[in-house]
């Protein structure tokens, strides 16, 4: 199961967690784990394309760490957006994703 944490401060994000694998298909096959993989780094690449210092992240197997270094309303709402598509897709897939 993929498990997503997000911490806030003063009704903004300011970092996120996501581990684990979706295990609904096998390994380059699995749907899923595809989605959540591009729109956590597509909202990542984004972030870094407003602003290169917006954050600081760690990625390797089965983790994407992100720490949101500026207070921006513009890239919080990046990442708002990618909370949003995050939680329609764990409605969809309720075995397969599940914030923390």
């Amino acid at each position: 199961m993929i498990k997503i944490k997000v911490c806030y401060e003063n009704d903004k994000i300011k970092n996120f967690k996501v581990s684990g694998h979706a295990n609904y298909d096998t390994y380059g096959k699995d749907i899923v784990c595809a989605s959540v993989s591009s729109i956590v780094i597509t909202s990542c690449n984004m972030a870094l394309t407003l602003d290169d210092k917006s954050i600081s992240y760690v990625e390797k197997e089965g983790l994407v760490s992100v720490d949101i270094l500026k207070d921006d309303d513009i890239i919080n709402k990046v990442f708002v957006n990618m909370i949003n598509m995050l939680k329609e897709l764990e409605n969809d897939y309720k075995t397969n994703i599940k914030f923390v």
